[in-house]
C-alpha cells in the first residue's frame, strides 16, 4: 500500500542540514542538499543583444556583457568562489540546437566571485547572440 508524506520541513537527525537519500540499486546514499539545483535561469539573448529571461530561480540580475557573453548574479551567494579548481560549485548548461553555453569561472580580471557566473553562447566556434539558453547551478550556499 502506497503512503503519502506531507511535511513543511525536513531536518536531518544527526546534522540538521544533512539528509541521506538511498540511491538507485539500494546500495548507496546521496546527500539530498548536494543534489539540489541552487540557481537556474532560462533566457534569450535575442538579436542585437537584448537579454531577457523567461523564468529563473535565485537569480537577481542579468547583464549583457558583449556579443554572446552575459553574466548572472545570484540572490543568495555561494559559500566559496567560483573557480576551475573549486569542488564546491559546479555549472551544467544546456541550450537550443546548434548553440552551446560554456560557463566562465572568472571575470576579465581573473578574479572569481561568490555571487554569480559569466556565460558564453557560441555556435560554430563564434560568440553570438540570438540563442535561447538555460543554465543550472549546484554548490554550497553561504
Amino acid at each position: 500500500m502506497a503512503s503519502i508524506l506531507k511535511v513543511d520541513t525536513i531536518t536531518g537527525v544527526s546534522t540538521a542540514g544533512s539528509i541521506a537519500v538511498t540511491g538507485e540499486g539500494n546500495s548507496t546514499t546521496t546527500n539530498l542538499q548536494q543534489g539540489l539545483c541552487k540557481a537556474w535561469d532560462n533566457n534569450n539573448t535575442g538579436s542585437g543583444g537584448s537579454l531577457t529571461s523567461t523564468d529563473s530561480f535565485n537569480i537577481s540580475s542579468r547583464t549583457d556583457v558583449a556579443t554572446g557573453r552575459f553574466s548572472l548574479t545570484v540572490s543568495s551567494a555561494w559559500a566559496n568562489s567560483w573557480g576551475s579548481d573549486s569542488t564546491e560549485n559546479n555549472v551544467l548548461a544546456g541550450t537550443s540546437v546548434n548553440s552551446r553555453v560554456v560557463a566562465m569561472d572568472a571575470d576579465t580580471t581573473g578574479s572569481t566571485t561568490t555571487n554569480g557566473v559569466k556565460m558564453f553562447i557560441a555556435s560554430s566556434g563564434s560568440l553570438n547572440d540570438g540563442a535561447r539558453s538555460a543554465v543550472c547551478m549546484w554548490g554550497d550556499l553561504a
